[in-house]
């Protein structure tokens, strides 16, 4: 399975094998890339980093599906945890530590990195920052982090999130006016899985209420995801 034969601009949906469809685009697009060539990892790393929402969660599962890599978040990594991880997948170990560049066991994350370079396997970090600009306080660990390969992700535009708004309304065959997309793009976090959770529920309002997707239907949903919101 190619990632990267996916063409930047023509919105066609890509199965991310047992996802939500996922959209290359251009602010993801080297990221995309970089996942469908495992083996030029240098030293088996690759970080993907960048704003909350942005995707990594999203690319981080796709490739979990296509490498059999294996998902932890950073905030359980201690030395046993990082031994019982690659025990756990004895030839080269694929792993993906979710928000690294939070508060992270330092000593762990270094003997994590050596024992995955030892193993010749893959390791693939997210955070919100390229792990060069992390602050780590242990030196062997920083020159280790300096040297991984990162990628940025980031959010969609205005006019990408338009379109992005569009095909997910395509994709449930629901036609909207040119209104609706205006003031969705003027009022939304620029995340695409804002984007499927907002689709999500004017379809479910709209078939609720036998009725279309207008400006109304929107500001409707719109509110009562802000009360939700708030009542957490």
């Amino acid at each position: 399975m190619n990632l990267a034969r996916q063409l930047p601009f023509d919105f066609s949906p890509r199965p991310a094998l047992g996802l939500d469809d996922f959209m290359v685009v251009p602010g993801n697009a080297d990221a995309v890339a970089w996942l469908d060539r495992q083996v030029d990892w240098p030293n088996g790393m690759l970080a993907i980093y960048g704003p909350v929402g942005c995707g990594k969660t999203h690319l981080a599962h796709v490739w979990q599906s296509m490498s059999g890599a294996q998902i932890y978040d950073a905030a359980d990594l201690n030395e046993e945890t990082a031994f019982q991880w690659i025990k756990a997948q004895p030839v080269r170990p694929g792993l993906i530590l979710e928000g690294a560049d939070r508060s992270v066991n330092e000593a762990a994350l270094f003997h994590l990195y050596n024992m995955i370079v030892q193993a010749e396997g893959s390791l693939l970090l997210t955070g919100a920052d390229a792990p060069a600009r992390w602050p780590v306080r242990l030196p062997d660990l920083a020159s280790r982090l300096a040297v991984v390969t990162a990628v940025e992700l980031a959010p969609p535009d205005d006019d990408l999130f338009a379109a992005l708004l569009i095909k997910q309304f395509s994709d449930r065959q629901i036609n909207v006016a040119s209104d609706v997309i205006t003031y969705l793009v003027a009022r939304l976090e620029r995340s695409f899985e804002m984007a499927r959770l907002v689709v999500r529920e004017l379809d479910q309002a709209a078939l609720a209420g036998q009725r279309n997707v207008t400006k109304p239907l929107a500001r409707q949903v719109l509110q009562q995801l802000e009360s939700r919101e708030q009542d957490i």
